[in-house]
């Protein structure tokens, strides 16, 4: 497991106000506790933070944290991150839960699954890799936490599984998770299911709209519009027969 040195300084004033303007000034407000002992308030500064998680531990790092107070000698002490706290829209951590340990004490802590490789029920019969399970509680000493547990599963076929009780766990690490629940599986390909009409019944046919010309509704309009034209006098007299003289 590998171990990091990260320098933090103790808050003497506490609260949000305070705490923004420390995230303001490219810190973070952390707290560090031990069962049995008061909590203390500090800050690291976020680019070193950041940097101490870039290992292949990532956030189960062991990490000295060397804590500076008035200028006197710093007081190291050992953490593991209980809990972070993101904020919501960006990357950035708004606020970090140290937990002191002891190096000869057994811990819990959530250790991450990974698979590797591609399945054959995936390539081959078009099959789904399901991911079940992201990760598995284990106890164990702080030295002895594993980095990941790893699942080939480049032979899988559809139906095939694997459950918690078949991950290897390395000596000295017992494995708290459930046993049988499921941690990756090949599932076979979702079929595209058509309605089908009940028995007696018939689809129903979709209603054919004919719609009128733009020309032709126009014409109708216009009859509608338009009253009827009255003959002139002299029309009509020359409409009538002419009389014998």
């Amino acid at each position: 497991m590998e171990r990091v040195i990260l320098e933090a300084y103790v808050r003497k004033e506490i609260g949000k106000k305070e705490n923004k303007v420390l995230r303001k000034e490219g810190l973070v407000p952390c707290v560090i506790y031990k069962q049995g002992e008061k909590t203390q308030s500090l800050y690291v500064k976020n680019r070193e933070f950041a940097e101490s998680l870039h290992t292949s531990a990532g956030e189960n790092v062991l990490i000295d944290l060397k804590i500076n107070e008035d200028g006197g000698k710093p007081k190291t002490k050992t953490v593991i991150i209980k809990e972070l706290q993101h904020h919501p829209l960006k990357t950035n951590v708004l606020h970090i839960d140290f937990h002191q340990i002891s190096l000869h004490e057994t811990l819990k802590v959530n250790v991450p699954i990974v698979t590797k490789g591609e399945a054959i029920g995936v390539k081959r019969d078009e099959g789904v890799l399901e991911h079940i399970l992201w990760e598995v509680e284990v106890e164990c000493l702080p030295t002895e936490i594993p980095e990941r547990f790893e699942i080939d599963v480049s032979e899988f076929e559809i139906g095939t599984s694997k459950l918690v009780k078949d991950l290897t766990a390395p000596a000295g690490v017992k494995i708290l998770t459930d046993p049988e629940q499921a941690v990756v599986a090949v599932a076979a390909p979702k079929a595209v299911e058509e309605e089908v009409p009940a028995e007696g019944e018939e689809a129903a046919e979709p209603e054919v709209i004919t719609e009128k010309k733009p020309e032709e509704e126009g014409a109708e309009e216009t009859a509608e519009e338009k009253p009827a034209k009255k003959e002139k006098p002299e029309e009509k007299a020359s409409k009538e027969p002419a009389k014998d003289k």
